[in-house]
């Protein structure tokens, strides 16, 4: 069954979250457990986790992934930065494990010029110094690559991999992944990045999509999220994407925008017509 849903509000309590997402249609789906733009603890009471739970459960909402803090940059050579990713990192997995929700979802960040391989170890190393409880998997978020900033490369990924002990997997976002180069708008080109992606990293470790069209051209490096099919990735690149036996049993994430009259809802529809796969 195709599991397809967006990122929602948990205003006035986490378990709000379960009735936004069937509201517009989704029937899994990502959340902030706090305002992604300041260091605040994921405070998450009994009661509304345990409300959380048996909210999804009864709708059948899920899997559910937690997204991390924008604050949270892993590859970073300074201390203090890396301290202060390594302590949200540990609330949001707890959090998670809290809430019954099997993954928590990171960008790598950027290595500010300390060197790719510099910061692909540093972003390791924190995570190998978190204490990431059973049933909970981070993913590691591709990027579009701007600036220093690591995750844009399929093989940055791929390493991370390789140098922590941690058992981690990864989450690809289509609109990152064709700003930093991988051409998913024609079928051709949809095979080819899923390939490289399964080449390089290993299908098996992508675990979740964060579905969104690009309003910028392959390659720029710029991460602006558009409507699906209404950016340069277009309707051919998603139907081709969707329905690609690399990614059927895959969860999607839309964080689309609202605009143009349009939001979510639209947007879980449009990808359900795009779909015809099953």
């Amino acid at each position: 069954m195709l599991r397809v849903g967006a990122h929602v509000s948990i205003a006035g309590g986490i378990d709000n979250a379960v009735e936004r997402e069937l509201d517009v249609g989704g029937n899994c789906g990502q959340i902030f457990t706090h305002s992604p733009q300041v260091w605040q603890s994921a405070d998450v009471g009994e009661a509304e986790a345990e409300a959380f739970r048996e909210e999804s459960e009864a709708a059948d909402v899920g899997p559910w992934v937690i997204h991390t803090s924008y604050l949270v940059n892993l590859c970073t050579p300074k201390d203090d930065l890396r301290e202060k990713s390594r302590r949200s990192m540990q609330e949001e997995v707890d959090a998670a494990a809290a809430l019954g929700v099997p993954f928590v979802n990171v960008h790598l960040g950027a290595h500010t010029g300390a060197g790719v391989e510099t910061g692909l170890e540093n972003a390791a190393g924190v995570i190998d110094d978190l204490d990431v409880p059973e049933g909970v998997t981070i993913l590691i978020e591709s990027d579009a690559g701007s600036g220093t900033k690591l995750g844009g490369d399929f093989a940055h990924l791929a390493r991370v991999l390789e140098l922590a002990e941690t058992d981690l997997d990864v989450c690809l976002d289509t609109a990152h992944a064709f700003a930093a180069g991988y051409d998913l708008s024609t079928p051709q080109g949809v095979d080819d990045a899923i390939q490289e992606l399964d080449d390089v990293v290993g299908l098996e470790h992508l675990r979740y999509v964060h579905l969104n069209d690009s309003k910028h051209e392959c390659g720029t490096n710029k991460d602006e999220h558009a409507h699906i099919g209404d950016g340069y990735i277009g309707d051919e690149g998603f139907e081709a994407f969707l329905n690609h036996d690399g990614i059927l049993d895959v969860p999607l994430a839309l964080e689309t925008p609202t605009e143009d009259g349009r939001s979510y809802e639209w947007n879980v529809e449009h990808v359900r017509e795009l779909r015809h796969a099953e």
